[in-house]
């Protein structure tokens, strides 16, 4: 078979892709190395939906920051994937700081960010009270929200295959052939995949995908971010986004609440010497704190439940590289740091216009089906949704995940949806069970059971999150 397009990486943005392209009448395939969709930066960043006052103006990422925050509402809606637009506040302390507020209520407003206003103190504290007694002023953006990074990656990907587009995980791309000039496939782990279009969205190894067409004009910076989640019980500490005066380079440590009604914290910026060192660090952990609680005092040790690492994919020149190469039908989708999650469906767009522009033929599709019904959310349902649940499904009145309220139906679920779960933490992303406060010390080996049994597999052949991480070691 020869696709019309190959997409290579399975985050926020080659999901986006794949169900952009899934509209029309024709052959999309995603490719993904690891076991599962949303493995790199699409499973480990901070969750914004910015409102798009921070990008320069006339830039790519300004234009793509305000156009998906303008999609994000819709689309989550239509993909069943929590959203809420919580506003954020960029606090501020001194009149330097005010100053630094201004630029960006300016910029916001060139940008057509609506809503944007500068706060004194006393709105301030009505609106956040737990900040710090020492923030006197700042930006506050109503159209900022959150949404779950990897629920949403999954879900553009569970709707793309929904409506014709193929997924392949454990693939790993390793090069580019062309015949005259053009894109002819793409040489993988699994043997050569023929295609008419390959859409670079490879992350942090973007660079490298592009080295393969010829396509030299960029390198990524790969910069490790470190985030800490706090128990619910500290959920309201914050009612939105909070973020410090922004340096040079970063939007600063911010404070925001989630979906799942955590709080998240993070990250700092270090450029890593390993693109895939996802190991947390005491210092790096210290730093967060200390940059959380400049904004937020009471934040207790005691309350964070976890840590983790993202890997953002920064371009040499700090931009968003979008568009066409030399090579013809090979298309660069790389550097997509922040605000590349809330731009990602205005990326979706824009790559599929720029295909179309290439010679793409795009026929919609007659039955193309916007909408993806998910797992069904035991915590999140009332009583009488639970009971005629549980009289359909006797499973899901079985309780496995008891910090977050998981069900043996649920997770059954999880691993024979569209795209199935097939590891323990596949699992996690699906339906929660493991990331409460024991962070699995009481489900972990229930789900592990739980996939056992549905994928007829056994128990030393589940894994963690594919292939080397085996949960129990072999007696063989």
């Amino acid at each position: 078979m020869i696709y019309d397009v190959v997409i290579i990486g399975g985050g926020v943005i080659g999901a986006a892709i794949a169900r952009r392209l899934s509209r029309f009448e024709s052959s999309v395939l995603l490719l993904e190395k690891e076991s599962d969709v949303a493995m790199g930066a699409s499973r480990a960043n901070s969750g914004i939906v910015h409102a798009g006052f921070d990008p320069l103006p006339g830039s790519s990422k300004a234009r793509l920051n305000v156009r998906g925050n303008q999609l994000m509402e819709e689309l989550c809606l239509d993909l069943n994937v929590p959203f809420k637009r919580t506003g954020s506040l960029v606090v501020g302390y001194s009149p330097e700081d005010l100053k630094t507020l201004e630029v960006l209520l300016a910029r916001g407003k060139t940008n057509g960010v609506q809503g944007l206003r500068i706060l004194n103190q006393a709105e301030l504290m009505k609106m956040e009270p737990n900040l710090s007694p020492d923030a006197r002023y700042a930006l506050h953006a109503p159209q900022a929200g959150i949404v779950c990074p990897y629920t949403l990656t999954i879900a553009l990907a569970e709707n793309a295959v929904q409506n014709g587009a193929e997924l392949r995980c454990e693939t790993m791309a390793l090069g580019i052939e062309s015949e005259k000039g053009r894109v002819s496939g793409v040489k993988t782990s699994q043997g050569l995949i023929r295609c008419r279009w390959v859409v670079n969205a490879a992350g942090i190894w973007s660079d490298e995908v592009a080295n393969w067409a010829g396509s030299t004009s960029f390198t990524i910076l790969p910069y490790r971010g470190e985030y800490c989640i706090l128990d619910k019980k500290q959920g309201d500490l914050v009612r939105q986004v909070l973020f410090p005066i922004p340096g040079a380079r970063t939007k600063g440590i911010l404070v925001t609440p989630t979906v799942s009604g955590n709080i998240l914290l993070g990250p700092n910026r270090t450029l890593a010497q390993n693109r895939e060192d996802y190991a947390t660090s005491s210092e790096g952990i210290n730093e967060v704190l200390t940059g959380a609680r400049n904004l937020v005092p009471g934040i207790r040790n005691q309350d964070i439940i976890a840590s983790f690492v993202g890997i953002r994919a920064v371009s040499d020149n700090g931009e968003f590289i979008i568009g066409p190469t030399e090579l013809k039908g090979f298309i660069n989708v790389a550097g997509i740091q922040s605000p590349g999650l809330t731009a990602a469906p205005a990326i979706a767009e824009l790559v599929t216009d720029i295909l179309q522009e290439e010679g793409l033929k795009l026929n919609p599709k007659p039955n193309y089906i916007p909408q993806r019904a998910g797992v069904f959310r035991f915590a999140r349902a009332s009583r009488e949704e639970r009971r005629f649940q549980i009289d359909k499904d006797k499973t899901f009145g079985e309780i496995i995940c008891r910090c977050e309220t998981v069900t043996a139906g649920e997770i059954a679920g999880a691993i024979h949806g569209t795209i199935g779960a097939r590891t323990l933490d596949s699992v996690k992303r699906r339906t929660r069970a493991g990331m409460g406060r024991c962070q699995g010390g009481f489900c972990s080996h229930r789900v592990t059971k739980i996939i056992a049994a549905e994928l007829n597999l056994l128990i030393d052949q589940v894994t963690k999150n594919g292939p080397g991480s085996e949960l129990v070691r072999s007696r063989g």
